[in-house]
């Protein structure tokens, strides 16, 4: 009987529920495994005594990004975790967008601002700031070149925290086509999914915003599929990670590009797919017995 952790996060202001959680682990004690949820930084919790170790739902890790990569760490030496402390450091540093584009893979064109950089800051069209470790559109906001004031204080509040900031142009097709989520299990695409803007005009940064809104069932194109394995290619480690999600938008020449590639904690929205739950736990399932 194997023995699989999920791995989430303590419940907490501005941390979603994770629907999710308890019907894999169900799934997964149906099928045979001893199953349990366990919270990343509980000093408690004996991650040796795990065959596998799957993290799903830390929604806390991007404001503690190093201490969550440094306990990945400490637990993939020990066991094994999905997906690996390699993929997760690499990952929860957004400054991968630029690892993907000078692999070839077309991303939303992206600028990185560290504390003392000069706020440079876009003049004639929308553009979004937002923290290059970041989760759920937290500390994101959109602006006019009209709200530059506005930007600027959103710009200091990131780089007081330590916090590298992103700077991207506003992708006006997800006004129109939305946004795109592709989720993978094993190497093979699992389901997908489309969401409505997320960035209403206006909203404050520090304002929590609803990470998921108008999420129904997607089929993507052979394009759109085209790019998230393009996107998937440039993993480290050679690998297939054990769950991805690859998030696409439309840019400005109706083409998909990746908006984000979530290789660490990304929603699975089986809820919205319940038919992708066994192959979920079949191939957490194998992931275990490797």
């Amino acid at each position: 009987m194997p023995r699989i952790a999920l791995v989430t996060c303590a419940p907490g202001p501005g941390i979603s529920e994770d629907r999710d959680l308890p019907v894999l682990v169900r799934a997964l004690a149906e099928a045979g495994a001893e199953a349990s949820a366990e919270v990343w930084d509980d000093d408690g919790v004996d991650w040796a005594g795990f065959d596998l170790v799957v993290i799903r739902s830390t929604w806390d890790y991007s404001w503690r990004a190093a201490e969550f990569t440094a306990w990945a760490e400490r637990c993939g030496a020990v066991t094994r975790l999905a997906n690996p402390a390699d993929v997760v450091r690499w990952n929860t540093d957004k400054r991968y967008l630029g690892d993907l584009a000078a692999a070839g893979v077309p991303v939303v064109e992206t600028r990185y601002l560290a504390p003392g950089d000069a706020l440079d800051l876009p003049d004639g069209h929308e553009y979004v700031v937002k923290p290059t470790s970041g989760a759920g559109a937290r500390f994101a906001a959109r602006y006019t070149p009209d709200e530059r004031a506005t930007a600027v204080t959103h710009l200091r509040r990131l780089h007081a925290e330590g916090f590298t900031a992103m700077v991207q142009p506003y992708v006006r097709g997800i006004d129109t086509t939305g946004e795109r989520a592709l989720q993978y299990v094993g190497g093979s695409l699992l389901h997908a999914s489309r969401k409505g803007p997320v960035l209403a005009p206006g909203t404050p940064y520090d304002r929590r915003k609803v990470a998921h809104p108008g999420l129904t069932g997607w089929t993507p194109s052979a394009v759109e599929a085209d790019v998230a394995r393009r996107a998937l290619a440039c993993v480290p480690g050679g690998a297939e990670p054990l769950y991805a999600r690859v998030d696409l938008v439309d840019g400005e020449d109706g083409l998909p590009r990746v908006m984000e590639l979530e290789l660490v904690e990304p929603n699975l929205f089986l809820w919205l797919h319940p038919e992708s739950v066994p192959r979920v736990v079949e191939e957490m399932l194998r992931a275990a017995a490797r």
